[in-house]
């Protein structure tokens, strides 16, 4: 995909870092996401929600952007409860896009690492749906950020 597309995906920021999180209808991509702020808020880093069920994506400078869908922004599902209503940011850069699917790679080759979405690469792992890895997306978001240092 090149230049601005919505998609069906999660998307929350921890720090500066922006987690992309697909998968299809009935994955765990809510609850991963919600899975990523409980434990990356106890953890004392910024955690937000950028957006639920539906993702604007776009590349700009280089960067992969994702934005929340205004009819739905500031929303997240919860199974068995329902639509619940929280805090969100309106956009994120994304630094690691978690795919979640019945059967990941097991050894994936070193070109899975990462996919190219809005024309970006951008980092990648896959996972499996509903087995949620917290621990290493949250390891792997420590220390990113979109920092510009100038000598």
């Amino acid at each position: 995909m090149t230049g601005s597309e919505t998609i069906h995906a999660c998307c929350v920021v921890v720090g500066e870092a922006g987690l992309l999180i697909r998968g299809a209808s009935g994955a765990g991509k809510s609850s991963f996401a919600r899975e990523i702020l409980f434990h990356g808020g106890r953890a004392g880093r910024f955690c937000r929600l950028v957006s639920d069920d539906r993702t604007r994506l776009e590349a700009r400078h280089g960067r992969l952007l994702a934005f929340a869908v205004a009819p739905i922004a500031g929303c997240i599902e919860i199974r068995g409860v329902g639509i619940v209503r929280q805090s969100f940011e309106p956009a994120a850069v994304v630094r690691l896009v978690a795919d979640l699917s019945d059967d990941p790679p097991r050894h994936p080759e070193e070109q899975d690492g990462q996919v190219r979405l809005c024309g970006v690469m951008v980092p990648r792992v896959h996972m499996r749906t509903r087995a949620f890895s917290t621990d290493i997306a949250l390891a792997r978001l420590s220390g990113v950020c979109d920092t510009v240092v100038t000598l």
